[in-house]
């Protein structure tokens, strides 16, 4: 069996990240362990977080083995930990097992199609421990499962925060992503009312094709008014915001006091005493978040974080959640990508500058057996 090869990101101390593909030999699992061999993995917002570390996208060059980009002034600051080690990147992925240890568990894989949220999957075989797989319907092409764990694990997260802290609807921004069309097939299902955000018109015609009951544009000049009108008649007082920039955090929290106040019907100088809490979980503008007080003394914002809210609800919980993607892959959960890339074009130059640009219907899919 020939070496394997891994997609690596490297901060260097002169303030670069260097991106190499390196050769590694393939390792025997341990008795809990499987050996991944590895079809697909998606480009998402945070493995570009973790492939770029922030670079600056118009400074990518050559190397002699793979690309170098230049960091910002000032970004090496929070990124001392991993300064001059190589970090294998891809968050997800599936593919086949093709060698499994001693145990009962691990034996169980052995040839089957499993997908896992295992870190360094841009990779074309990665050792997985076998309580960490999931195990996919017959049936189901490694393809199909490369996004399961991520977009759909995150949009379930959020319809379960807001049962969790006593809301009943809620706000998504960037909603006509991939991630954010499984929210709204969810709350479809589940009969939650959401609030989708977009930028564009024809993301409003998107959502609506797939039945989405409120969606408003952020780029239209009525924009404050629709939102406010949606959140008075749905009574949305959670949301998600993916952008983390700009103005965007502080216009979805005015237009939630200003519903509750006409709901409320009744004056104070306090503003009103619904409790309303932004999430921001995803950081399309890197900007800083904008916070201009004009929506009460009753509201909350916060970082929201996949691996953080797994925890908090525990493993018995995440298991359910996680069965239910594997039972609704292809229809819930179903993810669509815009190319298909092998480890070395993610190297390509004029690649980059696509699958970087993270937009709405643009996500690529690594395929390392390519």
């Amino acid at each position: 069996m020939s070496n394997a090869k891994r997609l690596t990101s490297t901060v260097t101390s002169e303030s670069t990240v260097r991106l190499d593909i390196e050769e590694f030999e393939i390792p025997t699992p341990g008795p809990d362990e499987v050996l991944l061999e590895v079809e697909a993995s998606p480009i998402n917002p945070s493995d570009l977080g973790m492939l770029l570390a922030g670079a600056d996208v118009s400074t990518v060059s050559k190397s002699d083995t793979g690309l170098t980009l230049s960091l910002p002034e000032g970004t090496i600051d929070g990124l001392t930990g991993r300064l001059d080690v190589p970090m294998p990147v891809g968050n997800e992925g599936a593919g086949v097992v093709i060698d499994a240890g001693s145990s009962d568990e691990a034996q169980a894989l052995q040839g089957q199609v499993v997908a896992a949220l295992a870190g360094g999957m841009y990779a074309t075989h990665r050792l997985v421990k076998a309580r960490d797989c999931l195990v996919l319907e017959q049936g189901t092409e490694a393809i199909d499962a490369a996004s399961c764990f991520v977009n759909p694990l995150t949009a379930l997260g959020m319809t379960e925060t807001m049962r969790l802290e006593g809301h009943s609807a809620l706000i998504h921004t960037a909603a006509a992503s991939n991630l954010g069309q499984m929210l709204n097939r969810i709350c479809i299902d589940d009969g939650i009312a959401l609030i989708n955000i977009v930028r564009r018109e024809e993301h409003i015609e998107l959502l609506n094709s797939q039945g989405a009951e409120y969606v408003v544009n952020s780029s239209s000049a009525d924009f404050r008014d629709a939102l406010v009108a949606a959140i008075a008649e749905s009574g949305a007082t959670i949301g998600f915001d993916a952008v983390g920039g700009g103005e965007l955090t502080t216009e979805v929290l005015h237009a939630m006091e200003v519903a509750a106040n006409l709901n409320d019907g009744e004056y104070s100088r306090y503003g009103s005493t619904t409790h309303k809490q932004l999430y921001i979980y995803g950081g399309l503008d890197r900007g800083p978040t904008m916070l201009r007080r004009n929506y009460g003394m009753a509201w909350g914002v916060a970082g929201w974080l996949l691996p953080n809210f797994l925890a908090k609800i525990g493993p018995e919980r995440s298991n359910e959640l996680r069965q239910r993607v594997a039972a609704e892959l292809t229809t819930t959960f179903a993810s669509s990508y815009s190319d298909k890339v092998s480890l070395e074009s993610v190297l390509d130059i004029d690649g980059m500058k696509n699958y970087s640009q993270m937009s709405t219907q643009g996500k690529s899919l690594v395929c390392p057996q390519l």
